[in-house]
């Protein structure tokens, strides 16, 4: 893959994606201010919903990338199913959507892609496959469903949820072109255009945030990541193991926090600031820190894990534990799920 020639249309698209960001934050100024509350981690009121430029700037790219040979028309249409997401993740940042709406969406954009995908007949896990029989599908609707919704949990404070998406987004690209360049150059060029995407909305989300995501960008986002997983695992180019890796930080964070509330009886299922990372955020009194920190634990710890168990894939167990193993204890250490 000549990379030279991709800085071009990647510096475009990061150009357009900066832009897009300013236009809709002047929309949001007038019909999308987030005022904080007892549940906020901001102090004054911001605008929501950037993530509309996040969006629109991928289907920009996606169209571009249609138009030229080598993207399969089945994973633009798996990709397709992020579109319902985000419209109820953007309606819902204008008010309210119960909470049973968008995950009948969401579920619906899940079989959808999966149905595109080619579903999830089995996983490969430690150098063995494992058959998955009619529990494939379900397990992959799941799959995408939590990871849309982790996305938007952990869209708390500046600058968080960008970076995530763009470290996952260029590790995931780097990884696959170490292992295929030439069979994984559409899912290549799919996730350098959404690690394009986030970049320009990041310039503006960044400590202290002139816009912030908002439903209609991380669930966008997230369920993107989720296909592409389930895609190039299907494709037995990334495992599930290696993106487990790579999204640690999310993954862990989301999954301690709704288990604690779970078990102490609180209604997890409300807006809450007691994640690991909010906690971080108020102790150190900075998000800069805490998305930095996030930014150097996903380049420096848990992409070298990732292409361990790439490499190595009968020793994936070992190395999703020792990914995940110190983020848990992080996790407890900073009071995940507590008030």
């Amino acid at each position: 893959m000549n990379w030279l020639s991709l800085a071009l249309p990647i510096a475009a698209l990061i150009l357009v994606s900066a832009s897009m960001t300013l236009a809709v934050r002047g929309y949001a100024l007038r019909r999308l201010l987030d005022v904080p509350n007892s549940r906020s981690s901001h102090l004054a009121p911001t605008p929501r919903g950037g993530g509309l430029a996040i969006v629109a700037t991928f289907c920009f790219a996606l169209l571009y990338l249609s138009w030229r040979p080598g993207l399969p028309f089945e994973l633009l249409m798996a990709l397709a199913g992020a579109l319902p997401v985000a419209a109820v993740g953007f309606w819902d940042d204008h008010g309210h959507v119960p909470a049973g709406w968008r995950l009948l969406v969401q579920a619906a954009a899940a079989l959808w892609s999966l149905s595109w995908i080619g579903g999830v007949a089995s996983v490969e896990f430690a150098g063995e496959s494992y058959a998955l029989g009619g529990f494939g599908p379900v397990l992959g609707g799941v799959f995408i469903v939590w990871l849309l919704n982790l996305f938007n949990f952990m869209d708390g404070i500046d600058g968080l949820a960008g970076a995530e998406v763009l470290t996952v987004t260029l590790s995931a690209a780097f990884l696959l072109w170490l292992a295929s360049p030439s069979e994984s150059m559409p899912d290549i060029a799919v996730l350098l255009a959404l690690a394009a995407a986030a970049a320009g909305f990041l310039a503006w989300n960044w400590p202290p945030a002139k816009i912030f995501m908002g439903d209609v960008g991380s669930g966008f986002v997230g369920f993107l990541l989720a296909a592409l997983a389930l895609r190039t695992a299907t494709a037995g180019s990334l495992s599930l193991a290696v993106w487990l890796i790579l999204t640690g930080v999310f993954f862990v964070d989301a999954t301690v926090t709704l288990l604690r509330r779970m078990a102490s009886g609180q209604r997890w299922y409300e807006a809450h600031r007691s994640h690991a990372y909010q906690h971080a955020a108020r102790r150190w009194a900075s998000h800069r820190r805490v998305s930095l920190a996030v930014i150097a634990v996903n380049l420096l710890w848990l992409l070298p894990l990732a292409m361990a168990a790439m490499i190595w894939p009968r020793w994936e167990a070992v190395f999703l534990l020792l990914a995940h193993g110190p983020l848990v204890v992080l996790a407890f250490r900073l009071d995940a799920g507590k008030s």
